[in-house]
């Protein structure tokens, strides 16, 4: 899958909508093909990252867990390191 679209449940502070029309934005995008879609998919294009991101939303809020929250920076630097492996190794 998309190495763009961030894991979006259970953070402290919790995920904001900005945050999940991101990553529907990436997922809509890697299932088309489109970066920017033409004019004449346009519609069509914004009508299925309103669809997934709703979807998401619903499915965010009814996620359940007894975990603690995880922090966005460690989790920031987490994937700092695993890309500075990757790249510089």
């Amino acid at each position: 899958m998309c190495r763009n679209i961030k894991m979006l449940f259970n953070f402290e502070p919790v995920v904001t909508p900005e945050e999940i029309r991101a990553a529907s934005i990436q997922y809509v995008r890697k299932i088309s093909g489109f970066n920017k879609p033409s004019k004449a998919n346009e519609s069509a294009f914004f009508a299925a990252v309103d669809e997934v991101a709703a979807v998401s939303a619903r499915l965010l809020s009814s996620l359940e867990t007894n975990a603690e929250p995880r922090s966005r920076e460690e989790e920031a630097a987490k994937a700092k390191a695993r890309g500075e492996k990757r790249f510089h190794a």
